[in-house]
């Protein structure tokens, strides 16, 4: 049978759930109201849950504390006396917002729920799984290639002291078959991760702070909805201007440089990193680049859409292009890539003007259940 508290404690959840998604576009674009805490939770700022409280009603005249006065005036006092109402500003704290803790399982399904994303179909193997053999105590019973000769040996010495049968001066120990202890073993599944993220960003001078927060906050979101239908999931990190290179996640997300834009460089990292680590018949791929769409040459984009057409797509469930708008970026980059893959559904496009755009672009990237 429920108990009432957790009834309540249900009911409250549930509050939770309906207030996080009223207000999940903004959760989404401010990125400073979800940010990690602990170990896979986040915190959430809930200010417009009203805590019960208990309230004076009218009593028509009965009860007790019937008296002289006015309604709003102070108990032990009249409202004549200035004890209230009017007077200097305190020195005293103010109300504080409520903090909830949110487990990124849950935050990914209310997200789910709100942009009516579907589930991922895995390809290739759906589900890699080892299992780990591991000794958690001992038993009476066992084969003997099991037998834990210490404990063996510790419990024929109790017990031929415990008897008087233990003679120091020839310190001889028989164990029976009632001394015997053997290793006891559980055995664990151990999900193995079978699908990597690989992040791309432009980190050119035409990239600036604000681009990059964009690109943090829809990474986030990104990867707590695949890590939801993965058992286990890993991110790689690359970063480029006229080079590319793979970096930290700290790094990828504070770095920034000053030089030109040279995108092949970053799909033939990737290309190379998927080579070396990540083998398409075991593994789930996702790779999302982030670019304000400035290329150095046209040579250059024909030279990426040769590589996605025939190294990245072949290789991963997904490739998605986050083209966020900046100041001094041309913006062409887009354009290209859906000129040459307008038929293609495995390569997703998007346009991030601002923080507002985040929500709509990550429903574009993920509705398509790949």
């Amino acid at each position: 049978m429920i108990s009432r508290i957790e009834q309540d404690h249900s009911r409250f959840r549930e509050i939770i759930r309906g207030k996080i998604r009223q207000n999940l576009r903004k959760y989404i674009s401010r990125g400073d109201m979800v940010a990690p805490k602990g170990q896979g939770t986040v915190a959430i700022p809930m200010p417009q849950i009203n805590i019960p409280r208990f309230v004076h009603g009218d009593n028509s005249g009965q009860g007790v504390g019937q008296g002289d006065g006015e309604p709003g005036d102070p108990v032990g006092g009249s409202g004549k006396d200035g004890q209230g109402g009017a007077g200097k500003a305190g020195e005293q704290e103010g109300g504080k917002a409520l903090e909830v803790e949110v487990t990124l399982e849950e935050l990914a399904q209310i997200m789910g729920e709100e942009l009516g994303l579907p589930n991922i179909q895995p390809k290739g193997t759906h589900s890699l799984e080892t299992r780990k053999d591991r000794y958690v105590g001992l038993r009476n019973t066992g084969p003997e290639s099991l037998r834990n000769f210490k404990a063996t040996y510790k419990r024929a010495l109790r017990r031929q002291v415990a008897m008087g049968s233990y003679d120091p001066a020839r310190p001889v120990i028989v164990p029976i078959r009632e001394d015997r202890r053997y290793r006891s073993w559980r055995t664990d599944p151990r999900p193995q991760t079978n699908a990597v993220i690989i992040y791309m960003m432009d980190v050119s001078g035409s990239m600036g702070d604000e681009q990059k927060e964009i690109v943090r906050i829809e990474s986030f979101w990104i990867d707590t909805w695949l890590r939801s239908q993965y058992k286990g999931l890993e991110s790689r990190y690359i970063i480029h201007d006229a080079t590319a290179r793979v970096v930290e996640r700290d790094v990828f997300f504070r770095t920034r440089e000053s030089g030109g834009t040279m995108i092949s460089s970053a799909y033939k990292l990737c290309a190379e990193l998927i080579d070396a680590e990540f083998n398409p018949e075991q593994w789930n791929i996702y790779a999302f680049h982030f670019s304000d769409g400035d290329n150095w040459s046209v040579d250059d984009t024909a030279t990426c859409i040769q590589l996605v057409k025939h190294q990245l797509l072949p290789r991963c469930n997904q490739f998605g292009y986050g083209q966020v708008e900046s100041p001094y970026g041309s913006g062409q980059f887009i354009k290209d890539l859906r000129s040459a893959f307008a038929k293609n559904i495995a390569l997703v496009t998007s346009e991030i003007k601002s923080k507002d755009d985040i929500m709509d672009s990550i429903r574009e990237f993920l509705k398509g259940g790949r």
